[in-house]
């Protein structure tokens, strides 16, 4: 199941992008168009892609224009070809062009995501793709939906709901063992995920009874050793740097999964462009 935003987050971030773009008002359209005219616009897609990000649209336009009617949408994770139609507005003229650029930036961005992810999940064949908390602040919510809609899947959330021990923390534990031992003396009942690098930082996650082992920054052959050390035992997860050529190389190692911090902090947007008519 896609994790869903709530209506109140779609609202409060749609307000933002707009207050921020229109501020005291859209100068030129106040000047140029007749407040009661109408039209016809359509988003089309100008390259292949994944969409995301419908319900947002709706909202924003509805936020310009309380009657804007949408028709011919696609549905959020639905793959379309360059030159097809994303969804058609109809409503008051100016309202259509106050919210275009906050429209397409939000539909940009996440269809972004989304398609992006559809190209490593293709490449990464029985391996889940997963994404991570490397998103843009305040919008993490949005862009793991546009993960999920990419056909990806969710990693934690957060630091709150799920234990993932990394470097850092194993560090100021001691050593890997030690950083295990306290996390299971501590009663937790989530998996415990720990960080390794090399073989023998393997070793010492099996023993310690760790249910996931990230494998870090690894070549494809170090890794394929790994799953071959683990045999099971725990769940294995690749990650470092990962591009859609390495992803291919690790497809058929026998991992579990790979996490791609590229899926949010790196996607570049989709090319999609807003064509406005005049009613017939």
């Amino acid at each position: 199941m896609r994790p869903q935003p709530t209506q109140e987050q779609i609202d409060e971030w749609v307000e933002r992008s707009l207050a921020e773009d229109l501020g005291e008002g859209d100068v030129t359209t106040e000047t140029l168009v007749d407040p009661t005219a109408l039209a016809r616009a359509q988003m089309v897609a100008k390259q292949d892609l994944v969409v995301c990000g419908m319900g947002l649209i709706h909202t924003v336009f509805r936020h310009v224009d309380m009657a804007a009617i949408f028709s011919r949408e696609r549905e959020d994770g639905s793959f379309l070809k360059k030159g097809e139609t994303l969804i058609a507005i109809e409503g008051k003229a100016a309202a259509l062009l106050k919210g275009e650029r906050t429209a397409l930036n939000i539909l940009q961005r996440l269809s972004g995501i989304a398609t992006l992810t559809r190209a490593f999940v293709e490449k990464a064949g029985p391996v889940q793709i997963l994404d991570t908390r490397k998103t843009t602040p305040s919008l993490r919510v949005f862009e793991k939906y546009a993960v999920a809609c990419g056909g990806g899947t969710n990693h934690r959330f957060g630091l709150f709901d799920a234990v993932l021990i990394k470097d850092n923390h194993i560090k100021m534990a001691g050593g890997i063992r030690p950083a295990l031992e306290r996390m299971k003396a501590s009663g937790h009942q989530e998996p415990i995920e720990i960080e390794t690098t090399n073989l023998e930082e393997v070793k010492e996650a099996l023993e310690g009874g760790a249910d996931i082992i990230l494998l870090d920054n690894m070549t494809p052959e170090t890794m394929a050793e790994a799953v071959l050390l683990i045999r099971g035992r725990a769940r294995t997860e690749a990650s470092g740097n990962m591009t859609l050529e390495k992803v291919e190389q690790l497809a058929n190692l026998g991992l579990d999964c790979i996490s791609v911090g590229g899926l949010t902090h790196s996607a570049p947007a989709v090319d999609i462009s807003m064509n406005f008519d005049l009613p017939a």
